[in-house]
């Protein structure tokens, strides 16, 4: 997993129904997955879904050596809105083949600082989106 992408936007809400579909209590998200799937997409990206998983939400990435995606972690501010966080959900840089009895480069560090950058150029693209930081360690850290 990469560095984080802290972004605001009222664009991205509590969908209706959404509480319902969370693993964890106040991870929401939905509505930037559903976003990011269609405009990753533009850029060529093959993304075929989201969905919810246990500490938010997930944009796969098809067409990769191993797991790919996107990972958004959203928490409800007081005024309503969220305060969204998206890094690239990358799988292991290595992976044990027994094939070739070894470890093999899965080719997903590339693909990530990519991906990173195409989220940014995303993000920045849109006037109802704000970048507030692209280089966080971690999510909900102060």
């Amino acid at each position: 997993m990469g560095t984080f992408i802290r972004v605001n936007s009222s664009k991205f809400p509590i969908l209706p129904g959404e509480s319902d579909e969370l693993v964890n209590e106040g991870m929401y998200g939905k509505a930037l997955a559903e976003y990011l799937v269609s405009r990753l997409r533009e850029y060529g990206y093959d993304a075929p879904f989201c969905c919810c998983e246990d500490w938010g939400w997930w944009v796969e990435l098809a067409g990769f050596p191993c797991t790919f995606g996107v990972c958004i972690y959203g928490r409800e501010c007081d005024d309503g809105h969220l305060d969204l966080y998206v890094t690239d959900g990358a799988g292991q840089d290595r992976v044990w083949s027994w094939r070739k009895f070894r470890f093999i480069d899965t080719g997903v560090r590339e693909a990530a600082v990519k991906l990173h950058g195409d989220l940014i150029a995303i993000f920045n693209a849109d006037p109802e989106v704000r970048v507030l930081a692209t280089d966080l360690d971690s999510p909900f850290v102060d």
